[in-house]
């Protein structure tokens, strides 16, 4: 057994897609400030009220980073001079008068019933009683109708409070008021907690850049849209964890190292320009590695990377992977930056398992598993619990309030464990590194690339990516303008994002296979617009139609089938 501390990293990834319309600068869907003032504003007061010495990784890719600058920028001139918001939704709480055009009172309606049932909607009775005369309306056509101004107005604010982050709730004086007030909000309530949503947004990236100049966080970036950069390099990829995965018809996607080189270097360009600091670490997006993907990200000059740990398993001889060797810094060869590989089995009980359980018998059981790793295996491990930092949440009583912190603090307490960081370990040149002879490409979703390719409409929408960046390919060098050029280059990367690739399949809710295929058509058709070309008339079809119920709604995977 080892006498020293065992290392945990615990690394939280948060992303979201562009949802900005390139041409009109509309956002077309709420999910970025909506995980914001809940999820991104609760993990930040976690680390900040945490005794000192607990640290987290928190990843941001700079998609995600640039959204939330904009949101921030856009609500404080709503409030200061009445500009637009450029989002529907929040377009309705801040106006003095509520929409009256049937449409859009019905999708907004549809809309504010997006939450979690038992721990957004079911616990507070005034919103479940709004949402349930709700859905009752939206069962008949003319239904809606009869919804007045005021059930409209009491639903958009308690749609906003049941998303509000917990410590918000619990810190904020203006929130405890709305909420004790129960109904009959007023024009003026609803501006009040437009004004709380204004505070939340301007103060979130200082919070974060303050966690990490105090040692508190390290933030790392991703890929700048959030592509999966093997798929970019090389669709043969997918086939080395699956040598029967059928391809799109297409021999790859054009240009596609360029791509990926472009992906990264923006990265660390927009990162720096957002919190002043160059980012240590690349989580690629998904944790999608190949082995040319590893010698972009260290040419790059990035100090390390992680992936899941299906990929360390298939990329080692059969029969290898245990404590010692899952829980190890590695390198692919003799070059390249360090790369941590996911504990499936930790980093899964948070993200599934435990939301169920009392936040004491889960950190309880945590711990106890990590004592088991610590007296069972040789010096310098690193255990690596890496996940999505903004989705479970809601499954969890008090969006995590009372779990994460006191996961925290039993870490922070145990003498036998230690928190650090990727950076920190990067930088300790006492740890061992062990080399890989080799990688199998992969991500941390069952170690393979099935996620985003293979499914014939999964396919269909690289095909049609691979038909756009063709077109790309031929009219970017006639195009003089350098900002026009800049403009086509980010929304040809936006297009390149992993999320629409996620969501295609019949096995996704239909709810959002539409929303999520109606966004990346319509940012294809907007690449043709700026090109100044044709949309072709196929982009007018949706790609994907779901019909399925997947674990926690899709928005998660586990990390083993």
């Amino acid at each position: 057994m080892s006498a020293e501390p065992l290392r945990v990293v615990l690394c939280w990834h948060m992303h979201q897609p562009e949802y900005r319309s390139p041409l009109e600068g509309e956002f077309l869907a709420p999910w970025t400030y909506l995980h914001a003032i809940k999820d991104y504003a609760d993990m930040a007061a976690h680390l900040e009220q945490a005794p000192e010495g607990v640290k987290a990784v928190l990843n941001f890719p700079p998609v995600l980073l640039e959204q939330l600058a904009e949101y921030a920028k856009r609500i404080g001139a709503h409030l200061g001079n009445g500009a637009e918001l450029g989002d529907k939704l929040l377009s309705a709480l801040a106006r003095p008068q509520l929409p009256d055009e049937r449409a859009q009172r019905h999708a907004l309606l549809e809309r504010c019933l997006h939450a979690q049932e038992t721990h957004m909607i079911g616990r507070f009775p005034a919103y479940a009683r709004l949402a349930d005369m709700t859905r009752r309306a939206l069962e008949t056509d003319p239904g809606p109708d009869y919804l007045s101004d005021r059930h409209l107005a009491d639903l958009l604010v308690w749609y906003h409070l049941a998303w509000m982050g917990e410590t918000v709730r619990r810190g904020d004086q203006r929130i405890r008021k709305l909420i004790d007030k129960e109904c009959e909000y007023t024009a003026e309530d609803r501006s009040e907690l437009v004004s709380v949503i204004r505070d939340i947004m301007a103060g979130l990236l200082p919070r974060y850049g303050e966690l990490a100049r105090a040692g508190r966080a390290e933030l790392s970036t991703s890929p700048y849209t959030h592509p999966i950069l093997p798929l970019l390099l090389d669709f043969a990829t997918a086939r080395e964890p699956r040598p029967d995965l059928p391809l799109p018809d297409v021999s790859g996607y054009p240009g596609g190292e360029q791509r990926a080189m472009w992906q990264l270097e923006q990265a660390r360009a927009s990162f720096e320009a957002h919190f002043g600091i160059r980012p240590t670490g690349c989580w690629p997006s998904e944790g999608g590695v190949s082995a040319r993907t590893l010698e972009l990200i260290g040419e790059q000059g990035f100090a390390w990377t992680a992936s899941g740990q299906a990929v360390l398993d298939n990329s080692l001889d059969n029969g290898q992977l245990n404590s010692n060797t899952l829980h190890r810094p590695y390198r692919n060869g003799n070059n390249g930056p360090l790369c941590f590989f996911r504990d499936d089995e930790l980093s899964d009980l948070i993200g599934f398992t435990y939301k169920d359980w009392h936040a004491d018998d889960a950190v309880g059981d945590f711990i106890a598993r990590l004592e088991n790793i610590a007296g069972d295996g040789d010096a310098g491990r690193v255990v690596a619990v890496i996940l999505d930092g903004e989705n479970p949440w809601e499954h969890y009583p008090h969006n995590g309030y009372h779990f994460v912190p006191a996961l925290y603090q039993a870490l922070f307490q145990h003498d036998r464990l230690r928190l650090t960081t990727f950076a920190e370990c990067a930088e300790n040149h006492a740890l061992p590194v062990v080399s890989l002879p080799g990688i199998v490409a992969g991500s941390w979703v069952y170690g393979n690339l099935d996620t985003w390719i293979g499914d014939p409409d999964k396919n269909r929408a690289w095909e049609l990516l691979c038909e756009a960046k063709t077109v790309y390919d031929r009219k970017l060098p006639e195009i003089p303008d350098v900002a026009q050029r800049t403009e086509l280059e980010r929304q040809l990367a936006v297009c390149e994002g992993s999320d629409w690739f996620w969501w295609f399949g019949d096995y996704n809710p239909a709810d959002v296979v539409a929303e999520f295929d109606a966004l990346y058509r319509q940012h294809l058709k907007a690449l043709y617009r700026m090109l100044d070309e044709p949309v072709p008339d196929h982009l007018g079809t949706a790609i994907s139609r779901g019909h399925g119920q997947p674990e926690l709604g899709g928005t998660m995977r586990r990390g083993q089938a």
